[in-house]
């Protein structure tokens, strides 16, 4: 008898946990604001009410890419005295990340599937986070859920494909007639067309050309050169839009594409300012066709390649010195350009040693009496300096060294950088391109 009225009051009492848990649950609730809806390079505050009193949970966010990885991210916090948490002042206690950082769940997104970089090659749809709070005793339970939505165009913009003479690219333009200052978008080493970078900067009131230079649609796959003629075609190209400005263009670019934009800026009329973001001063990989001169690549020390203890490898060493000697021939004639320059740099870059190539880039310069340069370094970011929360990507396969590589930087440390780097941009392109000065084409 007395254990038929133990059961029936452990029944009694465990229906009512459930339905107190139910209940608590369905008035748990997350706000995102402004809104739920932004675009990929605003940032959200997320807020959490109808906990209890110093209850501790668990809140998560998932994203899949357009390559079908999913990214996750998780951090543990605890409710204040009303049952709210505000990720705008309260710390995470744990998990993917730890103290106050308001996009911390963006920033510390990580694949499930090892070192992959996230993939997104149709800007016309947004990417979904979704956010749920979770019971810190039962992880299955979820109190709450809202998913945020992050686009990249917005209401009046134009995505134009462009395929004119050998120019393969995307162009997009503003809402609005323009006429608006025009950049040149050059993305990474790896190929095809990355569009993410130019459609956010285009809706700041720039014509941007995302401007693609091997492996898309009929330009080549593998190529054994690179032809400066082509990105002077690209140059002529914009110039030539009737929503772009007369005066001089802007570049873009970041790692490989960075000498490649130096290489314009020093031999190509009509640029007025270029941002090279982890660059390098010599030129690399492949030969540099303009006319009849030719710049070789900067040799490779393999010997120098190193494993981390986590088996990938550490390439930061692999490029010779461009100031040796022997090397000077791959060195790009930076003095010979009439524009602005913004060395952008990772103290924590394991690519190469982007730091030590701005500063050559820079003392060449003043070796040459010119001014025409600012820098901007962040210590503790990686190589990969993308759209403010872009999740960060620490290690990925390398299209050059064929082999999964270390990029390094700290997740927080190197969004917080992206989301700083991104307004230097505007605010540099905004300065030197609305001045209404061209540049010269330097004599070769």
């Amino acid at each position: 008898m007395a254990l038929r009225r133990f059961g029936a009051c452990h029944k009694k009492l465990s229906q009512y946990l459930s339905f107190t848990i139910a209940s608590m649950s369905s008035q748990v609730s997350i706000r995102l604001l402004p809104s739920s809806r932004c675009l990929f390079d605003e940032a959200v505050l997320i807020k959490v009410r109808g906990l209890a009193p110093e209850q501790r949970v668990d809140l998560t966010a998932k994203l899949t890419d357009d390559k079908g990885v999913l990214f996750k991210s998780s951090a543990a916090y605890r409710a204040d005295l009303s049952g709210e948490i505000d990720l705008g002042s309260a710390p995470a206690l744990g998990g993917s990340y730890t103290g106050v950082e308001p996009m911390g769940l963006f920033c510390s997104l990580k694949p499930e599937t090892p070192h992959a970089k996230l993939r997104k090659t149709d800007v016309l749809s947004p990417c979904f986070v979704d956010i749920e709070v979770r019971s810190s005793e039962n992880r299955e339970q979820v109190l709450a859920r809202e998913t945020n939505e992050r686009g990249f165009m917005i209401e009046g913009m134009r995505r134009v494909p462009v395929e004119d003479g050998r120019v393969r690219g995307i162009l997009f333009l503003p809402p609005g007639p323009g006429p608006f200052p025009g950049v040149v978008d050059m993305y990474t080493l790896g190929g095809g067309l990355s569009e993410i970078r130019a459609c956010l900067l285009a809706k700041q009131g720039f014509a941007i050309l995302s401007l693609a230079y091997y492996r898309y649609k009929d330009l080549p796959k593998l190529p054994n050169k690179f032809d400066l003629e082509y990105f002077e075609e690209a140059i002529m190209f914009l110039r030539r839009q009737p929503e772009v400005r007369e005066s001089g263009l802007g570049i873009l670019s970041i790692s490989k594409s960075g000498d490649l934009a130096l290489s314009m800026a020093s031999f190509l009329p009509g640029v007025s300012a270029t941002v090279c973001i982890n660059a390098c001063c010599a030129n690399t990989m492949l030969p540099l066709h303009y006319k009849t001169m030719v710049i070789p690549p900067l040799n490779t020390d393999l010997t120098s390649v190193k494993v981390t203890e986590s088996g990938l490898l550490d390439v930061r060493e692999v490029l010779v010195d461009p100031l040796a000697e022997e090397n000077r021939g791959s060195l790009i004639p930076i003095e010979r350009a009439n524009c602005r320059f913004l060395f952008a740099v990772s103290g924590e870059d394991r690519n190469w040693k982007s730091d030590y190539f701005a500063e050559q880039a820079i003392k060449r310069l003043k070796d040459h009496g010119k001014e025409s340069w600012e820098m901007v370094s962040y210590p503790e970011a990686g190589h990969f300096l993308d759209v403010p929360y872009m999740p960060h990507c620490g290690s990925c396969m390398h299209a050059a060294v064929g082999r999964v590589v270390v990029f390094g930087g700290d997740p927080c440390a190197h969004s917080k950088a992206q989301v700083d780097l991104w307004e230097r941009i505007m605010c540099f392109f905004r300065k030197h391109l609305e001045s209404g000065t061209s540049s010269q084409k330097a004599k070769l």
